[in-house]
């Protein structure tokens, strides 16, 4: 990458996106985060500069800077990804740690946080802008959509789908051929061994639904 990136938001995966560009020595040249109390602040010597809607920074996107956003709300995630396609016609670059590996029979898509001892298998097929955290196995032939999160250590088996939204927690096993509706989430530790509907929460071992 030759460009150096802007990483919109400054809190949760904004400092290990930081390493994981620092160490493919990729140059960060600031962070944007709605936090005012942020700006003027440094992490790791490189600058919070202002606000992730502020023209003044988003005219550099696209022209002088690549763009990642690191923000773990959907939400706002969602926003902001929007925000950088319509007003800079751009796309998230991908943050993708030195120490992960993506099958070369992988594909990924756009603006995807990927951190260190992360496993894509062959086949599988990734969205755009999910975020994978550490030791994450996803395995061959999962489908995984866009803005999905997937939690440290959890195991994706073989021929999983998990659909746009879902957040799947922190040490969770989904055996292999599950499907995980769109915005569904999945509680840490669960191992789930059924489909998971639209928007459901599940939980435990086995997962099961928890009432609201």
């Amino acid at each position: 990458m030759d460009k150096p990136v802007i990483i919109l938001g400054a809190k949760g995966i904004a400092h290990p996106a930081l390493e994981i560009f620092n160490s493919n020595q990729v140059i960060v040249y600031g962070f944007l985060d709605e936090d005012e109390k942020m700006h003027g602040s440094e992490i790791n010597v490189v600058p919070v500069l202002g606000h992730p809607e502020d023209d003044g920074y988003l005219k550099l996107i696209g022209k002088k800077c690549e763009a990642f956003v690191a923000v773990d709300d959907n939400k706002y995630r969602q926003f902001l990804v929007q925000m950088l396609n319509e007003k800079r016609k751009v796309q998230p670059v991908n943050a993708i740690h030195e120490r992960a590996y993506i099958s070369t029979d992988a594909s990924i898509g756009h603006g995807n946080f990927v951190n260190a001892q992360v496993t894509v298998g062959a086949g599988a097929k990734v969205g755009s802008h999910c975020i994978f955290h550490t030791g994450a196995i996803i395995d061959h032939t999962c489908e995984l959509g866009d803005f999905v999160q997937i939690g440290a250590g959890s195991i994706i088996n073989a021929g999983v789908t998990i659909k746009e939204g879902a957040f799947v927690g922190s040490g969770v096993t989904i055996v292999s051929g599950i499907t995980i509706g769109k915005d569904a989430r999945v509680g840490a530790g669960s191992v789930v061994i059924a489909d998971v509907k639209d928007g459901e929460t599940v939980f435990g071992n086995p997962a099961a639904p928890i009432k609201k």
